[in-house]
């Protein structure tokens, strides 16, 4: 008789009798959870559509990794200002490796460490002469101070550590040769082998003949077919004359 009943109805109204006697699925309220939240619901789980927000300070150690070394000034321009900076260092999260360098906290230093720092805080300055031939390899020397390359008139640069050594370039002697290495997140620049070789030629009363054809001996060794360049730095500084009779003699 139900089956005579039903079939004795139009269809829209099986069809909506259908639809209302079928199992609803449960959706269970959690105490507390608005229907304007930003949970969205999802039959298995809830999924929440709001971001996680950076803190202040996660945003600010974040920065001062992605730097490796850091300047307060360099800081304020990503909106960490000096007092932030403080209490992150007081908190033990950030340290103070000198006087306007700070670094994340368990930051591990280089063998150019030094180097970096300079870079840090006289970045125009162009690493030249000892230090430049210690960074290539080319001396047996280790210099105590650290020789740094400025313009004729570039004001020197007063740092509590490490001691500096300024040697006046100019024109293509003070531009040519660059190169840039990354060092603790650093750019570090500093003239290139055969460059360094002619400056030592070029500043021998400075650092002395010895050092010199020392570096010109080692550079010859480890820069097979470095001649082409060599000369054309020498011409640069001007000591092709000067240096000839000891590339006679290596070769």
């Amino acid at each position: 008789m139900v089956v005579t009943a039903i079939q004795d109805k139009p269809a829209w109204w099986l069809d909506h009798t259908l639809e209302a006697t079928a199992e609803k699925p449960t959706i269970t309220r959690i105490p507390g959870l608005s229907e304007t939240s930003g949970l969205v619901h999802n039959p298995r789980h809830f999924v929440s559509s709001l971001p996680l927000k950076e803190s202040h300070d996660d945003r600010a150690l974040r920065v001062i990794q992605n730097l490796g070394l850091a300047r307060p000034k360099e800081l304020e321009t990503h909106g960490i200002t000096r007092a932030h900076l403080a209490r992150l260092v007081r908190q033990g999260l950030v340290d103070r490796l000198g006087r306007g360098i700070y670094a994340i906290a368990g930051h591990e230093p280089t063998a150019e460490h030094t180097l970096a720092h300079v870079a840090k805080l006289v970045p125009q300055g162009v690493l030249c002469l000892l230090t430049a031939l210690r960074f290539h390899e080319l001396t047996t020397q280790s210099p105590a101070e650290v020789w740094l390359a400025l313009p004729e008139k570039a004001r020197i640069p007063k740092l509590e550590y490490p001691r500096l050594r300024i040697a006046r370039f100019s024109g293509p002697a003070l531009t040519e040769g660059i190169e840039e290495h990354l060092v603790e997140g650093v750019p570090l620049r500093v003239y290139s082998p055969a460059k360094t070789v002619a400056d030592c030629f070029k500043y021998r009363n400075k650092v002395g003949t010895d050092v010199a054809v020392e570096a010109l001996r080692d550079f010859s060794r480890s820069h097979r077919g470095g001649a082409t360049e060599l000369a054309h730095f020498a011409e640069i500084c001007r000591v092709s004359r000067v240096m000839q009779p000891y590339l006679d003699a290596i070769a």
